[in-house]
């Protein structure tokens, strides 16, 4: 059986059997044996130059930009956990670098300031103090390619425990005075949910409320069309959190195991939406070198990929993931995917980006 057979048929619900069918193990760095589901490869269509940092983990978690006048001009960017942030131009070459620290997980979001302009906001969790959690923001222009750094922000009240700023994502504002809400996953697997506020110029976080999972937890996505948050706990699976109630709430939404066709530990997700609302989460599942796919709306597998072949190279043990869909230009026509790179030896840790139109057609997706 061919997974891209099935899933022209629509078929997801023989997805698991499938799974299991195509299931082996294989010896991970750890030492330890893990499942191998089967995947559809999909060449990378580029890469972006190695961070600085080398031989070490160092390269973590990417986001994007896209250009809507211009959409070959998109900016990329991409932490060195060692080191900072990067800005790539879609042909990987270097930008801008700031160097912030040990930046953990990126995201931005293009917000209106209180006088009415438009500025990308990005912002990252910042762990260089591995007792105080905060998080560095930054404005990014979008003709340059440039950062500046905004005051770093503690949001956490004073005398709280110690804690690890882990994992990052953004979301759009949920109330009147917001530029944005920031979701900051510390290591313990609390995500702390924060207001990021203007006032005379300045962003300031205030901390609003908390969830809190059992287990370390980093990979984290807001869905901003639903107001929804997924959080990847890294030995378990992926939980939804509806966002508009007045206190955090988590369900369910994939497992760890062949079902949904993730192997711990599950590391970074993404959304992919089209205009007409279709949407998938991805989620990388690092364990096997894969990366998953879930229709958002009903929570079905639809379909697994691995970034291999070509001229370029693949993938593993990748970290953070992100994707956006719309016209990047010729060789990304309906979207870029991209994914960081745990081992692009003999260089230091880079990223891979791959067409979503190529992921799209492999997996026989509409």
């Amino acid at each position: 059986m061919q997974v891209r057979t099935l899933l022209k048929l629509g078929a997801a619900s023989l997805l698991p059997a499938l799974l299991l069918a195509g299931c082996a193990t294989t010896a991970v760095t750890d030492g330890a044996p893990r499942p191998r589901y089967a995947a559809i490869d999909v060449p990378a269509q580029g890469e972006t130059t190695p961070v600085g940092t080398g031989n070490a983990d160092a390269a973590d978690d990417p986001a994007i930009w896209r250009n809507a006048a211009n959409p070959a001009a998109s900016l990329l960017l991409g932490t060195d956990k060692k080191a900072g942030l990067y800005v790539y131009g879609l042909d990987g070459k270097v930008r801008d670098f700031a160097p912030a620290g040990a930046l953990n997980n990126a995201d931005l979001r293009e917000v209106r300031t209180a006088d009415g302009r438009q500025r990308i906001l990005v912002g990252a969790s910042d762990r260089t103090d591995r007792a105080e959690p905060r998080i560095a923001l930054f404005t990014l222009d979008g003709g340059t390619g440039k950062l500046t750094a905004l005051r770093t922000q503690a949001f956490l009240k004073a005398g709280h425990a110690p804690a690890e700023a882990y994992g990052f994502c953004m979301g759009a504002p949920l109330a009147a005075g917001e530029a944005a809400r920031a979701y900051v996953v510390l290591k313990d697997g609390t995500v702390a949910e924060s207001r990021l506020v203007e006032s005379g110029g300045a962003i300031t976080a205030q901390h609003v409320r908390d969830v809190k999972f059992a287990t370390q937890s980093e990979g984290c996505v807001v869905d901003d069309a639903t107001h929804t948050l997924f959080v990847a706990e890294e030995d378990v699976g992926i939980w939804k959190v509806p966002l508009a109630g007045a206190a955090l709430q988590a369900s369910p939404f994939a497992r760890v195991g062949p079902a949904d066709g993730l192997v711990d530990d599950v590391e970074g997700l993404a959304i992919a939406r089209k205009p007409d609302g279709t949407a998938w989460l991805v989620a990388s599942s690092q364990g096997d070198n894969a990366y998953a796919l879930f229709d958002l709306m009903t929570g079905q597998a639809a379909g697994r990929f691995r970034i291999n072949g070509g001229a370029i190279g693949g993938t593993s043990d990748t970290d953070g993931i992100e994707v956006v869909l719309g016209d990047f230009g010729p060789q990304f026509p309906e979207g870029v995917f991209m994914a960081q790179d745990g081992d692009n030896a003999p260089k230091a840790q880079n990223f891979k980006l791959v067409s979503w139109q190529a992921i799209r057609t492999a997996l026989g997706m509409q």
